[in-house]
């Protein structure tokens, strides 16, 4: 038996196959955290701020989005008003106005 013939003796295994990528999924779902609704006052503020929002603003958006709270930052690249979305560039998909808990001016990452 050569050396490399014996070697494939101890490559890893899955015995399993699918178990790994299952418990993920499971662990992914778990983490998930509720959306938080924003108080009337809060919204009004939103809403102010997005009225005032133009393309090419950097901005700082912390909103919900794949299960989550997050921060996202970047330069604005499109509102779509009667859609209620948010484009930032590379951040892939739209931000739903919905979505958004606060937006504040930033200087974005180049």
């Amino acid at each position: 038996m050569t050396r490399a013939e014996r070697a494939k003796q101890f490559l890893p295994f899955d015995s399993m196959k699918g178990l790994k990528e299952a418990l993920a999924e499971r662990e992914e779902r778990h983490s998930r955290e509720e959306k938080r609704e924003l108080c009337e006052e809060e919204t009004d503020r939103l809403s102010e701020r997005l009225a005032r929002l133009s393309p090419g603003a950097g901005v700082r958006v912390r909103c919900y989005r794949d299960w989550r709270e997050q921060t996202l930052e970047g330069r604005l690249a499109g509102i779509d008003r009667e859609g209620g979305r948010l484009f930032i560039e590379n951040i892939s998909g739209a931000i739903r106005f919905e979505d958004i808990y606060s937006i504040v001016p930033a200087v974005p990452n180049r």
